[in-house]
């Protein structure tokens, strides 16, 4: 099932804004690695998303559209690329308006209406370039909301989900950022409708949470994971981490972990023979 649109104006103020993007510029010179690809995606007149992508040799290979953190860019993921290439997966890192080498200013209306765009460009490049792995988009914190957003208006177009610390109702969240949310005129339903987006999503998902996120309680993981309207779903506590540091608790296994998850979607039921009577 596929999702309309939701409005997002009303998240779209100062007050909101301020505590929601916390953008910056990429001052690191690019990776020299052959397998490290940098790309633009125009998504308005004037205006460009920078993206990087760490790709595989093998052109079969899986392929993750990847949403990052709010205090994040691309370039925070170089050496981590390489680490899901280890393991046969290509990282596609998606930027946000003003963060790293993009244009413009993020919103939250031009965020949601920018990962649908990243999707479909991607999805062309990928076809360019002979990459016929299955597509996997994946959000972490705030790019929860560009994941979710991507898999309820276009499921046709992932083969399935992952959500890292990803959140399932607004209010509390932008309460814990310092937002009063009852002096800005807020209902949950003026929010980012993660558990209605959630509740459409057919495609295999995995839900990555730490069990001490201080910023986004896992008590969020959990609901989106029984929410979830996929047949297949998994949700993946991390003990002794929090928020900001799952990869460093994990190590190696956070990588095999979603490995491990791309795999089980990749199988396909033996036929049942058909005996001869």
């Amino acid at each position: 099932m596929t999702m309309a649109a939701f409005d997002y104006t009303k998240l779209d103020v100062p007050e909101i804004l301020q505590v929601t993007f916390h953008p910056r510029p990429d001052d690191q010179a690019p990776p020299t690695s052959d397998n490290v690809i940098d790309y633009r995606i125009p998504v308005a007149d004037g205006i460009e998303l920078g993206a990087r992508f760490h790709m595989t040799e093998d052109t079969s290979s899986a392929n993750i559209l990847f949403f990052h953190g709010n205090g994040e860019i691309v370039g925070d993921y170089d050496d981590i690329g390489p680490m899901y290439n280890e393991q046969d997966m290509s990282l596609l890192a998606v930027d946000y308006r003003g963060y790293g080498s993009s244009g413009g200013s993020p919103t939250i209306t031009a965020m949601m209406a920018d990962a649908i765009i990243a999707l479909k460009e991607i999805k062309k490049w990928l076809s360019a370039n002979n990459r016929t792995g299955r597509l996997i988009v994946m959000g972490r914190s705030l790019g929860s909301a560009s994941a979710l957003e991507v898999a309820s208006r276009c499921s046709k177009d992932i083969d399935a989900l992952i959500i890292e610390s990803g959140f399932a109702e607004t209010l509390p969240l932008l309460a814990t950022m310092g937002v009063n949310v009852e002096k800005a005129g807020l209902a949950e339903s003026d929010g980012f409708h993660h558990i209605e987006k959630i509740r459409q999503v057919e495609k295999p998902t995995m839900i990555l949470h730490a069990q001490n996120d201080q910023i986004i309680p896992i008590s969020h993981g959990t609901v989106l994971q029984m929410e979830c309207g996929a047949s297949s779903k998994e949700i993946q506590i991390i003990p002794g981490a929090g928020h900001n540091n799952i990869i460093d608790v994990t190590g190696r296994l956070y990588f095999e972990v979603i490995k491990q998850f791309i795999n089980k979607i990749g199988m396909r039921k033996r036929p049942k023979k058909v005996g001869v009577r």
